[in-house]
């Protein structure tokens, strides 16, 4: 299987300070709030969820600049958080300022 990419709209909730990693790539952790109505077996529903997000490299420092709250396009793909956890995490690979 090789299918894992993911979009997303919504709004920059959280981060964390800048970091750095063992190898000196830059790092940010931050937090994405989404808020949608989905088509799910011929009915509206609301989604509203907040999702974990890792920026790194370039992006960890331009995604640092952003203010919170601004409205963030985002496209990335899903991984654990740790090597042996169930809890997944957004790996942003790219990304771009919308009005939302």
């Amino acid at each position: 299987m090789r299918a894992n990419r993911i979009e997303l709209l919504g709004r920059l909730a959280a981060r964390e300070s800048l970091r750095y990693s063992p190898a000196g790539i830059p790092i940010l952790s931050a937090s994405l709030q989404h808020e949608s109505g989905q088509q799910e077996a011929g009915a509206e529903r609301k989604v509203e969820l907040e999702i974990a997000a890792v920026f790194a490299g370039p992006l960890a420092s331009s995604a640092d600049r952003v203010p919170l709250g601004a409205g963030l396009q985002v496209g990335g793909f899903l991984a654990p958080k740790r090597r042996s956890s169930k809890q997944l995490v957004l790996h942003v690979t790219e990304f771009e300022l919308i009005e939302v």
